[in-house]
């Protein structure tokens, strides 16, 4: 099977979008193409199309590409390119429609040359390409992103799959409830009777170690099932909130390693490449091009 050296990996955030070049042959990216742009999420399906296809046709800067592979978020549906995310503030204006469709035809791209699959995925996949995962040869690893909303996934079997973690019942809600940004900014409320944006703010606060502690214990009760049924070699932990994963680990890992000593715990080292590099290995995986040593 022919392919081109380059494809095109795009990362749709909820209020951004980050496309890029991939090099195939070395499994990176290259730095010159990375491309970034605002999205109004609230906008109407041509504005958000619209502003996709801009990053995406920047991005590939006139090369020949021939595949697109997005990293999406959820609720979608994949293989048929549907958007189903209603009631999250973001992308209402898309529910329903074919997005593929309306890529391909914005693009002026074959619509089966374009590949979606969902972010939280794509970000473990990514980490294992060529990141904190590619050491562990094809052990099962579960990978959690934590910032505005929790992503999970868990690679096995050569793939890396959702797992859905965020509306999983959890104390007096879902998960997402106690390990989200909002949980930090209504839980040090509670607390100080402070108001604080975002997690950022506490890194060098003085007072903030009860609610780092509180978040871990939280993260590790969370966990501690899902490694029972997945019996995994590591846990790769990336987002925003990651930055901040030296307050939280001593308590995550104490817990976990109570239980189940040989787990590592990985901080995710490709950042934002992460879903972009992800996103592609997960078309490679699905052409059945790529062999890992």
């Amino acid at each position: 099977m022919s392919r081109a050296n380059f494809v095109i990996g795009a990362d749709i955030g909820g209020t951004h979008i980050t496309a890029a070049l991939i090099d195939l042959h070395n499994k990176t990216i290259i730095p010159s193409s990375i491309k970034r742009a605002g999205v109004n999420a609230a906008g109407t399906a041509d504005e958000i199309i619209r502003a996709w296809t801009d990053c995406i046709v920047d991005a590939r800067q006139n090369n020949q590409v021939e595949n697109i592979c997005l990293a999406m978020p959820g609720p979608f549906d994949y293989e048929a390119g549907i958007s189903l995310m209603r009631g999250q503030d973001k992308y209402e204006s898309l529910y329903g429609l074919n997005i593929k469709d309306q890529l391909a035809k914005s693009l002026n791209f074959p619509k089966e040359a374009i590949f979606m699959d969902n972010d939280a995925a794509c970000f473990l996949e990514g980490e294992v390409f060529n990141g904190a995962g590619s050491k562990y040869n094809g052990s099962p690893i579960i990978g959690i992103t934590l910032g505005t909303g929790l992503g999970s996934a868990v690679y096995k079997e050569g793939k890396s799959c959702n797992a859905d973690m965020w509306c999983w019942p959890f104390k007096e809600g879902v998960a997402e409830d106690y390990l989200s940004t909002r949980w930090f900014v209504q839980r040090w409320k509670q607390l100080t009777g402070e108001t604080i944006k975002g997690v950022k703010e506490l890194t060098t606060h003085e007072r903030a170690t009860e609610i780092f502690n509180e978040f871990g214990d939280n993260l590790a009760a969370l966990l501690l099932d899902f490694i029972a049924t997945e019996s995994p070699a590591a846990i790769i932990i990336g987002g925003n909130t990651a930055k901040a994963l030296e307050k939280f680990s001593p308590i995550l890992t104490s817990i976990i390693n109570s239980r189940y000593p040989a787990i590592k715990l990985e901080h995710a080292i490709l950042g934002e490449d992460a879903p972009l590099l992800g996103a592609v290995s997960s078309w490679l995986q699905k052409q059945k091009i790529i062999h890992y040593s």
